[in-house]
């Protein structure tokens, strides 16, 4: 072997690879879009086809105030992870509440509109097709949000008793991917059944 060959042979090769957590993350998104995706499509064929009432428009009024608060939550987990980076955890711990607070209320929203739907205007998920693919959509969405929030309180747990810190931030990135994946569905979900489908 020549001198030359022998440092080639030698020379360690770095490979920096993906963080473990946001490749799973990314890859629970993927599978959830793809369910997401079959329910919308479900939606989108159904609609229209009910033989007996009520129909969207009907029945569905615009959830705007809960849509704003549950995107404006996309902006407050986003400057909370920023805080987090930076070693601001009192920053990090109010905007992190901030958010728990906007998805709540989105959730407050959900659940009002259901009662009015169920007993008010008698829409149940065996109803008809539009109450059945209604409740289907947006009752995925709802389990992710409180999935989400489940999520988003343990941290907030953790945060109290002052076991969060700056070098936590990847894992708390890794979160809000999951978090900005619920609102971005959410902007679907919306354009379907309150713009679209009435």
């Amino acid at each position: 072997m020549n001198a030359t060959s022998m440092a080639v042979a030698e020379q360690r090769i770095e490979w920096d690879r993906p963080d473990r957590g946001r490749v799973g993350m990314l890859a629970l998104i993927t599978a959830e879009a793809a369910i997401f995706t079959i329910f919308v499509v479900a939606y989108l064929f159904y609609v229209g086809k009910s033989l007996t009432g009520p129909m969207p428009k009907d029945v569905l009024s615009v959830p705007v105030f809960y849509t704003i608060c549950l995107l404006s939550s996309s902006l407050t987990i986003h400057l909370a992870a920023q805080f987090l980076r930076q070693g601001s955890i009192l920053r990090f711990g109010i905007l992190w509440l901030a958010t728990i607070a906007l998805g709540t209320a989105f959730l407050y929203g959900t659940a009002t509109e259901w009662y009015r739907l169920i007993y008010h205007e008698g829409l149940t998920i065996s109803t008809n097709l539009f109450g059945t693919t209604y409740y289907s959509l947006v009752g995925l969405h709802g389990f992710h949000v409180v999935v989400g929030l489940m999520s988003l309180f343990l941290v907030m747990a953790f945060t109290l008793m002052g076991n969060v810190r700056s070098e936590h931030a990847e894992r708390i990135d890794v979160l809000s991917l999951y978090w900005h994946f619920v609102d971005a569905v959410w902007i679907v979900v919306f354009t379907v059944v309150y713009l679209i489908g009435r």
